[in-house]
């Protein structure tokens, strides 16, 4: 994998697309790595008879996890994130196909010197957008540049 430097993005520039197939499995274990012990993300009749919803659904940190590997993904091990935020509009359940979407609205250069990149990210299913976030990225400015060693006043996110 090449690290994505900060002269190649462009405003404007849509980022590839992911497509991720979701299962129980994929929910349940989001669940655990978060240690969220709540029964709507891993007991289907807690979610359907107690809740009223379809069934278990993803939960806010296995979204945040996915937004990160998107970005990540997209820019190389050497991006590194500075902010991010997102809203959940919709539930995501097993059956669902996560699409995820982005597009650069920012590159900017801060007085450390460090190369900022803005990104407008979505997730859709089935062409419905359940949530939409925004980040903020460190990218390189050139192969010698690593945004991971920046500390202190030269990281500013």
């Amino acid at each position: 994998m090449r690290d994505l430097l900060a002269d190649e993005v462009r405003v404007g520039q849509e980022l590839p697309p992911l497509r991720v197939d979701v299962n129980a499995t994929l929910i349940v274990l989001g669940a655990l790595a978060s240690r969220d012990w709540r029964p709507m993300h891993h007991d289907k009749d807690f979610a359907v008879e107690r809740n009223g919803l379809r069934n278990i659904f993803v939960n806010t940190p296995n979204f945040q996890a996915w937004f990160e590997r998107y970005l990540t993904d997209w820019t190389g091990p050497k991006g590194r994130l500075g902010r991010m935020t997102f809203k959940m509009k919709k539930s995501v359940f097993p059956g669902d196909e996560m699409s995820f979407s982005g597009r650069v609205t920012g590159v900017t250069e801060d007085a450390s010197g460090c190369r900022w990149v803005e990104v407008d990210v979505g997730v859709s299913v089935a062409g419905t957008l359940t949530t939409e976030g925004h980040a903020k990225i460190a990218l390189p400015a050139d192969a010698d540049d690593n945004p991971w060693a920046r500390r202190g006043p030269n990281w500013q996110p």
